[in-house]
């Protein structure tokens, strides 16, 4: 079903499957300032958020193997202290990559229960035609939660917010209360459209629903850690909530009329946000696509929410 549009996405993703997979020696760790003792860290996947301070350092995801070095330098310039916990926002290889390693080296990995059991068998990324083997021990969650799991760790008070069927079915958010920082993971990706993954629990209704949540934690100071893309603002992520919100309304429209994916594709749903989001991982035809794929899946199978 729906069979020229998903070849044409898949080939754009095996193709960026490849990038994924080159020498990453060239690749250089940023370190962003946030806030006191949080910064974002940018290399090659999703951006990493850490917290360093008088117990330790926290880290948010760890992006690729190969870079586990330069992250660990990155931090050692900012502390002597240890890397003691590592949360993972989902089980996105670009996003756990070090667990492995930071693992081995002490650190307690913190996830959703649901990114573990992913991380424990074979998963397969069909958007981007990759395929993850099953992780080894050092590299899983040894602390997991189903809804929420706060830390009191470096003068903060830290939550770890799961968000059901969101861009997967583990995502979790991470809000420093005091320091007024979020970190969004994959949920947001500031200024371009998400990757949605469908066949792994994700739908872009629970992508509004969990931006809606996250905005409920927010006000006009606080400051984003997007999954991918630069620091946010909470008015960045109204307007990324508003543009997904407009783009399932016209895509469920346009499938409760009977139109196929091809002809949703065709209708351009999305043209008047292209030039603000349509120039990231995806073609706006492409992700138009993915997300309408998904949408008439869950029609088809289980009813639209």
């Amino acid at each position: 079903m729906h069979q020229r549009v998903i070849t044409s996405v898949l080939f754009i993703f095996v193709i960026a499957n490849v990038a994924f997979a080159q020498d990453m020696s060239d690749v250089q760790i940023e370190t962003i300032p946030v806030a006191d003792g949080i910064y974002m860290l940018t290399g090659q996947g999703g951006n990493i958020g850490l917290s360093v301070g008088e117990d330790g350092a926290f880290l948010i995801d760890d992006q690729m193997a190969p870079l586990t070095d330069k992250i660990m330098a990155a931090i050692g310039e900012l502390t002597d202290k240890p890397v003691e916990f590592v949360v993972n926002t989902h089980f996105h290889g670009d996003h756990v990559g070090g667990n492995e390693a930071f693992g081995k080296s002490g650190s307690v990995i913190i996830a959703h229960e649901n990114t573990r059991k992913r991380l424990t068998t074979k998963q397969i990324i069909a958007a981007f035609g990759m395929e993850m083997p099953p992780q080894p021990a050092d590299a899983l969650p040894v602390i997991t939660f189903p809804k929420r799991v706060t830390l009191h760790y470096n003068g903060d008070e830290i939550s770890v917010n799961h968000v059901k069927h969101a861009h997967t079915d583990g995502d979790a958010f991470i809000h420093f209360k005091k320091a007024n920082v979020i970190h969004g993971g994959d949920i947001v990706f500031n200024g371009f459209y998400p990757f949605i993954d469908a066949p792994n629990g994700g739908n872009i209704h629970g992508v509004i629903h969990a931006v809606n949540t996250i905005l409920q934690h927010c006000d006009d100071e606080t400051k984003i850690i997007p999954g991918h893309g630069g620091l946010a603002s909470r008015a960045d992520l109204v307007a990324y909530r508003e543009m997904l919100m407009v783009v399932y309304a016209r895509i469920r429209s346009m499938l409760e009329q009977g139109k196929s994916v091809e002809q949703v594709v065709a209708a351009a749903p999305t043209a008047d946000y292209d030039e603000s989001y349509g120039k990231g991982i995806f073609q706006p035809d492409q992700w138009v696509g993915l997300v309408a794929t998904g949408m008439a899946n869950q029609m088809s199978d289980h009813g639209m929410e």
